[in-house]
């Protein structure tokens, strides 16, 4: 078995390609065709001899024991086999090996290869072992699709003259349940009572857990009571899959009612049970109230699964909460529970986010001996957090490693990548990757090239952004607000008001909402040129449209009133501001403290200092730059000096303006 990398401390070369987008040429991806079941019986090159041979052994009463036909059947395709079920001429045969032959390995039936036998059976009337086939062919199906397409053909089947069983209905609503496929299966459900098949508790199960996995809890009740008509007991499945449904809802209450219920009913809860409200608080935030129920489960002697105990340690893996994440995990191991590679995933990108890299890669090392192979997840998780920490060189060879190996590299990978590149201004590398990522073949989606714009934008280079909008109109990828957002943040860095402007109304006139940071990449361009008023209409405008301003709006226009003089009205913003809930920041109180010291007006921006000490928001180093600026101004030395020793006593480093 190929081993996964290692992750070391040391970087990775990558070779620097020189790729101007303008003149770079695309791949442009062709668009996925449908999936397709036409069921075509004449592949590509002659294959008589090897149908008409094995319709010649098959012939022998013993045929099962030609060690020609083994050998054959090492080359064989479905196409072969659905031929030969159509034109032997004894059906038994060719029942016998239909059956046989799918239990030789590596080979797998298709769709084609049921339907070949099934149209034979049909055929000669023989109903008895259809049914079977059916059976094996509904749950053959690997994808939404094909189940789509076997029931089209089983209606068809059924009108002429095959009656589905209990057996076969069931088998069925399992699959359309592994597919999520609640209306079809609503369908089928009434035509099985329409049929006079009386239902199994299994049927009805079935239908309720379908349901419920939706969220469409009523729809499941009017089922439940059904259990009753039909002189039957709900079982821990039935109630399990209630309590799932009002999960997904979000109501809480009302699963524990079920829970409650459930227990009056005498029906004792599972792990499946447990792991569902465990799962169900996580999600809700009731992190405390999940580990209080996983510690009931384990006191009633139910044993609980790697999922059950997975599930707290990433919600406290989310949370922050590291340690009381390790201690779970070694009571885990202590109850005999191995982790498995979502436990591990959960855990190194916690370590991660929460700074402790050197234990997040140990622990990646520690799952490797385990013998787990991290999966396409785990990956993710890894080159996400490394680009975080920018160790573009460790992300790059995992990166590079994946894709030497076989292993699946999605959407998100090449965005955890290219999104890492764009964060270090590395934009030539990201477009290499883009271009990789268009002929390797993963969906290339409105993140991708929204980093990308994103990445250009910042470096200035509005040109290149522009032409990846076209692209990306080109390729049927609609850019979205954060497209917009990042065209007009970058126009406005580089003072091109109109550009911003013209970019703001076609994201209108598409029929895209603007979001709050639209409206002040905007608004913020408009007060750094000092168009204070088109400023202030723009923010009325956001306001009047339902989207709320954020403390960002604010210091924009702050900063506007602060530049332009005008104090009063920056005061009555700020009011404004604080009587909305919205806590001032560091940037805030730094834009007042310098506008006012610019003025003249140390005393008060003094007050603001000490407000926003008394408020445990920490002044930075251009707070503390603009109240010495001002005291240097009025001659008061001796108190910029003091800011500045209390300054370095909290460990700020002053910049050159100040140390001059």
């Amino acid at each position: 078995m190929l081993k996964p990398p290692l992750i070391p401390i040391s970087s990775i070369r990558l070779q620097t390609i020189q790729l101007l987008l303008g003149s770079h040429r695309f791949l442009k991806p062709a668009s996925k065709s449908e999936l397709s079941f036409q069921f075509s019986t004449s592949p590509s090159g002659p294959f008589p001899y090897v149908i008409s041979r094995i319709c010649d052994i098959l012939c022998d009463p013993q045929w099962e024991k030609s060690s020609e036909l083994r050998r054959m059947c090492h080359n064989l395709g479905t196409h072969h086999v659905s031929k030969i079920l159509e034109t032997h001429r004894n059906t038994d045969t060719a029942l016998r090996f239909f059956f046989w032959v799918s239990k030789r390995r590596p080979y797998q039936h298709d769709l084609s290869c049921y339907i070949s036998m099934l149209n034979r059976l049909l055929r000669e009337g023989v109903f008895a072992p259809a049914n079977h086939v059916v059976i094996l062919m509904i749950k053959a199906c690997r994808y939404e699709e094909e189940l789509k397409r076997v029931i089209l053909y089983l209606d068809e089947f059924s009108k002429n003259g095959f009656e589905f069983t209990l057996y076969s209905f069931n088998t069925l609503l399992l699959q359309l349940g592994k597919f999520e496929m609640v209306g079809v299966a609503k369908k089928v459900y009434t035509q099985m009572l329409n049929s006079g098949i009386r239902p199994s508790l299994l049927t009805l199960n079935t239908m309720i857990n379908i349901l419920c996995k939706k969220g469409k809890v009523e729809e499941a009740k009017l089922i439940f009571s059904k259990i009753y008509q039909f002189d039957m007991c709900p079982d821990t499945f039935t109630y399990t899959s209630l309590i799932l449904g009002h999960c997904r809802n979000g109501n809480l209450d009302k699963a524990f009612e079920v829970f409650d219920q459930m227990a009056k009913s005498g029906c004792d809860p599972n792990a499946v049970t447990y792991s569902t409200l465990i799962n169900g608080l996580c999600n809700g935030g009731r992190l405390d109230e999940a580990l209080d129920m996983l510690e009931e489960m384990i006191e009633k002697g139910i044993e609980p699964t790697v999922y059950t105990y997975t599930l707290p340690i990433n919600s406290l893996c989310e949370g922050g909460r590291m340690l009381d994440a390790i201690k779970l995990l070694a009571s885990m191991q202590k109850r005999g529970c191995n982790p498995n590679v979502q436990t591990y995933t959960a855990l190194i990108s916690g370590l991660f986010r929460s700074g402790k890299l050197e234990v997040a890669v140990g622990l990646y090392h520690k799952m490797l001996k385990d013998g787990l192979v991290p999966n396409t997840v785990t990956y993710n998780a890894l080159i996400n957090e490394l680009c975080v920490e920018r160790r573009l060189s460790t992300a790059l060879k995992i990166f590079h490693w994946m894709e030497g190996h076989g292993a699946l590299l999605n959407s998100q990978t090449y965005n955890e990548i290219i999104k890492g590149l764009c964060m270090i201004g590395d934009i030539t590398k990201a477009m290499v990757l883009f271009d990789k990522m268009l002929k390797a073949g993963p969906t290339h989606t409105v993140i991708t090239y929204n980093l990308l714009i994103d990445g250009y934008a910042k470096l200035g280079n509005m040109n290149n952004a522009i032409r990846l909008l076209d692209l990306m109109k080109e390729s049927r990828c609609e850019p979205d607000q954060w497209t917009y957002t990042e065209l007009i943040s970058g126009y406005c860095r580089g003072f091109e008001l109109d550009n911003a402007t013209a970019m703001f109304n076609e994201m209108v006139e598409r029929g895209i909402s603007p979001n709050h940071a639209s409206y002040t990449a905007l608004i913020n361009g408009y007060c750094m040129e000092g168009k204070l008023d088109v400023a202030l209409s723009l923010y009325e405008k956001m306001v009047d449209s339902g989207c709320c301003p954020s403390i960002e709006t604010y210091n924009a226009i702050i900063n506007g009133f602060s530049k332009d003089n005008r104090f009063s009205e920056a005061e009555q913003l700020y009011n404004k501001m604080t009587k909305q809930g919205l806590l001032p920041n560091v940037i805030t109180y730094t834009t007042l403290i310098d506008g006012l010291c610019r003025n003249g007006r140390t005393d008060l921006s003094f007050k603001i200092f000490n407000e926003m000490v008394k408020e445990n928001c920490l002044p930075n180093v251009y707070t503390y730059t603009s109240l010495m600026y001002g005291f240097c101004l009025e001659g008061k030395a001796d108190v910029a000096e003091k800011l500045l020793e209390e300054m370095e006593m909290k460990g700020l480093i002053p910049d050159e303006v100040v140390s001059k």
